[in-house]
């Protein structure tokens, strides 16, 4: 009986952590808004193809491409970036402004490809 239960509870929890997984979005639990908040930093440089990116954008992209790369292509392409006035060809090339060596390179970021 003990052995039932605690398998219900264990499949139970399992199911939880499925579904909260599947429920996640492109950023994971972090929402796309708070995701983009961060790169606030990248502003200008989203902008000017040939401005210097602040090294706080380059530390807030390496970061945020090492734990989930896919997010980063999100947001540049999100409604949100849209209305701020990014230009998504010119935001996609940050990481290789940066020189930061494990981007995504050549990776399809909607329409775009990642230099």
């Amino acid at each position: 009986m003990k052995c039932c239960k605690f398998i219900s509870v264990a499949l139970m929890s399992l199911l939880i952590t499925l579904a909260s997984v599947e429920a996640a979005g492109e950023c994971g639990r972090m929402p796309i808004g708070q995701a983009a908040a961060s790169l606030s930093p990248c502003l200008a440089a989203t902008k000017n193809p040939r401005g210097k990116v602040p090294p706080v954008c380059c530390a807030k992209v390496g970061a945020l491409i090492r734990t989930n790369p896919r997010c980063l292509c999100a947001v540049m392409l999100s409604p949100l970036a849209k209305k701020a006035g990014i230009n998504p060809g010119v935001a996609i090339a940050i990481p290789k402004r940066c020189n930061i060596r494990n981007r995504p390179s050549g990776k399809r970021c909607g329409r775009y490809i990642v230099p």
